[in-house]
Order: structure tokens, then C-alpha cells, then sequence
């Protein structure tokens, strides 16, 4: 499989990823993903007619979120969902506000992850000169 079909959504217009892509995507293992469906009622991927998760480009952005709040700024799981909950709460009255928010914090969130991406491949880089 090709990095690029890694990422590629089952079908352009609908834009569902399967729970493997979004695990690539997000870094995260499948059997995590499935748990956060559990702990957070707002992520509720749709399920195909044969049964698989079928996410679309919302929920990842959710998982995205959830993994941000859990592991970058140390939520537990009920104050990250408690936290969700009270964006979603707040988010009628300042919908402009939070959307540039999110879409700031994604922008820091993608950002972090090719700074990360980079450190890494410099690492191995380096074992590799040393060989």
C-alpha cells in the first residue's frame, strides 16, 4: 500500500475513512479509537452495511481534538468530555470565534505533528550515517 492510498478516503464525495486510515492519520491504535467511541457520545462514526466504522472528516477532527485534550494538554477522559460538551454549549453564541479557534488549533495540532514527523526523520537519519 502507497502512503498516498493510506490517507485517501473510501470515496471522494462522501469522504468516510475507514478506522485503519484513521489510526494512520491520527497516530492512534484502532483499540483506541473504538474506546474514545465508548467514553465520548459526541463520536459516533457511521457503520457501513457491513458493519465497518466508516468516520467522516468530522469525526476526525474530533479524534484529533479528544487525543489533544488528553495527551498535549493532560485532560482525563471526564474532563475532556465534560470540556467538549461545554464547547459544543457555548459554541451557538461565539459559532465565528471557535470555528477560527479550531481551526487555529488544528493549524498547531498539524503543525506539531510534521515538527515531530521531522525530529524523527532526523533521528533515523543519523542512525543510518553512523552504520
Amino acid at each position: 500500500m502507497t502512503m498516498s492510498s493510506a490517507v485517501t478516503p473510501l470515496s471522494e464525495e462522501a469522504r468516510y475513512y475507514r478506522i485503519g486510515e484513521v489510526s494512520r492519520l491520527t497516530a492512534l491504535k484502532p483499540f483506541v479509537l473504538r474506546y474514545w467511541e465508548t467514553e465520548f457520545p459526541m463520536l459516533q462514526p457511521v457503520k457501513g452495511h457491513n458493519g465497518h466504522r466508516l468516520y467522516r472528516q468530522e469525526d476526525v477532527d474530533l479524534v484529533l481534538k479528544i487525543k489533544r485534550l488528553l495527551y498535549d494538554e493532560g485532560f482525563t477522559i471526564a474532563g475532556a468530555r465534560r470540556h467538549l460538551k461545554e464547547a459544543a454549549n457555548s459554541s451557538d453564541s461565539a459559532d465565528q470565534r471557535s470555528t477560527f479557534a479550531a481551526d487555529n488549533a488544528t493549524s498547531q495540532l498539524n503543525r506539531k505533528m510534521l515538527l515531530d514527523l521531522r525530529d524523527g526523520l532526523r533521528s533515523f537519519l543519523t542512525l543510518l550515517e553512523r552504520k
